[in-house]
């Protein structure tokens, strides 16, 4: 068995399956095969096991499918260890908050049971 420290993607127990499979194209066809001997022995994710076997059988039957060193994530992208580390562009502040709105008629929002006073 492999280990995740083996593993041809880093963190890749960690990543989402669109990633795996962008990541998947830099690969040849031993890797994918460590990778889904790793996938069945541990999280045996079913669309990922999937997604591994149809990449090994594209690198094995078709010739033209070897791997694409220059395909990989966004290297600007977020890893999935910084996401929510990154200030948003949107946040919310004094200047950018609704109007104050009144409670609604059938009582106080926290306790619609209780009238308004």
């Amino acid at each position: 068995m492999t280990s995740s420290k083996d593993l041809p993607i880093p963190d890749y127990d960690h990543l989402l399956l669109s990633d795996i499979e962008h990541r998947l194209k830099g690969l040849d066809a031993g890797s994918v095969d460590r990778l889904l001997e790793h996938e069945r022995a541990y999280a045996a994710r079913p669309a990922a096991i999937v997604l591994l076997e149809q990449r090994r059988a594209q690198l094995r039957e078709d010739p033209g499918a070897e791997p694409s060193p220059g395909e990989g994530p966004d290297p600007a992208a977020p890893r999935v260890d910084q996401v929510g580390q990154h200030p948003s562009p949107h946040q919310a502040s004094p200047q950018t908050q609704g109007p104050p709105q009144n409670p609604p008629s059938q009582g106080v929002p926290t306790n619609p049971a209780q009238p308004r006073r």
